[in-house]
């Protein structure tokens, strides 16, 4: 994410500032993201995400390695995937739907929550920071712009129909097992899914592309609702 902020603009603290922010607001959307499924899980009957120490927040316990890099270069990624065992739940398609959804879910409720808190006090704080150059002020602002973003992303992210991602689970739990989508999709998802964060368009990926239109339209949307308050 901070390689869409020209960092030659800011202090060396003021970078600093910015990687916590990052990593905070990272941290807050993947942990909340497994632990909707984690928690969904134990709901539906299925406590094995429970029993592996995955009905937490502790961000620690869910965080991949080379997904958080993704999300620290590219702007998106993923966290360690909760283990779930369909065979426990009351319903398998319904309890396997609501657990499959739950992450993104709470992903775009935490964005709707984080756009609020952006929208009545984002503007306050970067105008303390210009005036005063307040590093809290900065340091709180682009938390929250972070939250938003990332947040949004999650969700957005995770319902494309690409394995692992919840999106094509999702496709997959409701089609036959022998659906062709499905096993095209197993077999050359991981090579779409490289095609669409390639750098084609003047160093600017076909995803970037969907984000650059799709983003918009929720902040919109998100600062309509929370400006009817004003």
């Amino acid at each position: 994410m901070l390689y869409f902020l020209s960092l030659s603009n800011y202090s060396a603290i003021e970078i600093f500032a910015l990687g916590l922010a990052l990593f905070i607001a990272i941290c807050l959307a993947m942990s909340f993201h497994e632990w909707a499924h984690a928690r969904t899980a134990l709901a539906c009957g299925d406590d094995t995400a429970k029993m592996s120490g995955r009905l937490t927040l502790n961000p620690f316990a869910h965080i991949s390695g080379l997904g958080f890099v993704f999300f620290l270069l590219i702007g998106f990624g993923w966290a360690k995937p909760v283990p779930i065992n369909p065979a426990k739940f009351r319903s398998y398609k319904k309890n396997g739907t609501w657990v499959l959804l739950s992450g993104v879910l709470t992903n775009f409720i935490l964005a709707f929550i984080f756009s609020g808190l952006l929208f009545f006090f984002g503007g306050m704080l970067l105008t303390e920071y210009l005036a005063n150059s307040s590093l809290i002020c900065f340091f709180l602002y682009y938390t929250l712009s972070f939250c938003f973003t990332i947040n949004l992303v999650l969700a957005i992210f995770n319902l494309l129909p690409i394995p692992p991602l919840d999106g094509f689970n999702l496709i997959s739990l409701w089609t036959k097992y022998n659906n062709k989508f499905i096993a095209f999709m197993t077999k050359y998802g991981f090579l779409i899914l490289i095609l669409l964060i390639i750098p084609f368009f003047n160093g600017v990926s076909i995803l970037q592309l969907f984000y650059d239109f799709v983003f918009p339209l929720f902040e919109s949307y998100f600062f309509f609702f929370w400006g009817l308050f004003v």
